[in-house]
Order: C-alpha cells, then structure tokens, then sequence
C-alpha cells in the first residue's frame, strides 16, 4: 500500500533539473497548437514535479504529469517553467505519471494498453485500473483478457473503434483455426454486432492478424534481421501459399458467379416467372450478370 502524495508548493523550477518519467510520443500537430497557446495566452496549468537528490548534491525532480507544456516552453526557449511540487515515493509518482497519461480524453491505443497492462504488473486488478482511468471494471477485465493472451492487434482494433470489443473476443476465443474464426464472424455478424464498415474492417485485421501476427509495431526503430538464402526462400514460399489461396479463392467466386448467370438464364427464360418479378418491381438485375446472361445466350 503506497502513501497519498503531499502537496508542497508552487515553484519555478530550473527545466534543466527535471526528468520525464514516464516519457510518450506526441502528434506533432497537437504539440504545434500546444506551443502556439503557451505562446498567445501563457501557461494555464503548471507542470507536476516530485523531488528526488541529483547526483551533484543539488535538488533535481522527477516530471509526473505536464510533458507537453514541458517540451513547449523549451521550444519556446524559456529556461524555468512554473511546477506544483508534491512529495510522492518513487512507485505513487509512477502511478500518477501512468494514470495522468492513460485517462486523458485522447489517447493513443498502445498508450492505453500499456498502461493498463504496467498497472496489472504493479499488482492491481481490474476494479482498481478501472477506478484510476475512469473506465468500467468489465471493460478492462475484457482488456486484460486480450493484453494476456498477446493480441495487440485486436486491441488496438478495439481501441480505434473498428471492431468492438466483445467482436475481438469472439475472434480470440476461435483460436487459429480459420474455420473458426470465419464461424465466429458469422455470429457476430447474425447477432449484429459486426456489420457494414466494421465486418470488413474485422475481416482485413484477421487476415493481417494471421499472416503479420498478433503483436504491432510500436514505432521503435529496430535492427533489421539479415538477409539470408533460407529466409528468402520463407517468404518465397509464404507469397506462393497466399497466392494459391488468391486463386482458389477467385475460382471458387467464378463458379458460384457461373451457377448464379445459369439459374437466372433458365428463369428469365420462364415468362411467368418474369411477369411475377415485373409486378413485384423487381425487374432489374446488375449490369455484369445480364452480360453474362446475354453470353450464355450466344
């Protein structure tokens, strides 16, 4: 059980003398309009430091919350920014770094997700993350269950808005078998809980899911792996497999296409059948199938 952090006071703090903590990228257009409104209008909120004994002797602090205003009065070449100084042990400044950054009304997925997953770590269960970022106890449980189980991608699916989440679900509890996975998008889709934009959206991530894995770039740089005759030969036989499901894919759609033409040549060809769609107004079929018709025709 850590201790409620103290407040001590208000200060100008020297920003040579202040660590980030728990340091995060930034959308460089955010951060633009953050520097153009310290500039217009001054700082409306101060930073929040804690302070720890430098390596010199002299009083240095840990930033908790306030990297953007940080970075912003850097780059507008000040030297001292104004800070509420509080007196927190090293684990309640992490926590109040990570919760600052995580319940934010924009945040990026990853950002969310590591957090919460540094949280579990920390020994804290569902209830108590969800008190700290202002979500639902069910919703992180639901998290955590995908954070356990590796699946970033969905995640971040989630997170985005393409799928929801009880769709990620369904799509971990499939497991990796295709039949599966195609069976619980059916349901899904059946319940309605995928449909238009998202059933495609859920679609393109499994197949990237399978063929990229579960886990997502991060933006960190890393060392290319070396390029070797056997790893050629992988991605080699990787593309061909892909392909041949492209073509079996494409030869299946052009049989079903060739059934459907056929099926509708033979009952366009039934007068009474075309009287009864003319009187249901349903008289008009795609401008592809009735060339395919007419060709049949031939």
């Amino acid at each position: 059980m850590t201790s409620s952090p103290q407040l001590r006071e208000l200060r100008m703090i020297p920003m040579e003398r202040i660590d980030v903590l728990n340091p995060r990228e930034r959308n460089q257009g955010i951060f633009s309009e953050i520097i153009k409104n310290i500039d217009s209008i001054g700082l409306k909120k101060p930073i929040t430091v804690t302070p720890r004994p430098g390596d010199d002797g002299a009083e240095r602090f840990l930033l908790i919350c306030g990297e953007g205003r940080l970075k912003a009065f850097s780059a507008l070449g000040e030297t001292r920014i104004p800070a509420l100084v509080v007196v927190a042990s090293d684990e309640d400044a992490f926590l109040m770094s990570l919760t600052e950054n995580i319940a934010r009304r924009k945040y990026r997925a990853l950002e969310l997700l590591s957090g919460i997953g540094l949280l579990k770590d920390k020994g804290y269960g569902a209830p108590e993350i969800a008190r700290k970022i202002g979500l639902s106890s069910s919703y992180v449980r639901d998290l955590l269950t995908l954070i356990e189980h590796g699946e970033e991608r969905l995640l971040v699916a989630v997170q985005n808005e393409q799928i929801p989440l009880n769709a990620a679900l369904c799509i971990l509890a499939a497991g990796d078998d295709d039949k599966s996975i195609q069976q619980a998008l059916q349901n899904a889709y059946e319940s309605g809980s995928l449909r238009g934009r998202q059933l495609m959206e859920a679609r393109r991530l499994i197949q990237k899911r399978q063929q990229l894995g579960r886990s997502v770039s991060r933006g960190m740089s890393r060392k290319k792996a070396d390029v070797t005759t056997s790893s050629l030969v992988r991605e080699y036989q990787k593309e061909v497999q892909r392909q041949q499901i492209m073509v079996r894919r494409a030869s299946a759609s052009q049989e079903r296409l060739l059934f459907i033409a056929g099926a509708l040549r033979r009952l366009i060809a039934d007068d009474n059948f075309t009287n009864l769609l003319r009187a249901e107004g349903l008289d008009t079929i795609p401008k592809y199938l009735a060339e395919r018709i007419i060709q049949m025709r031939a």
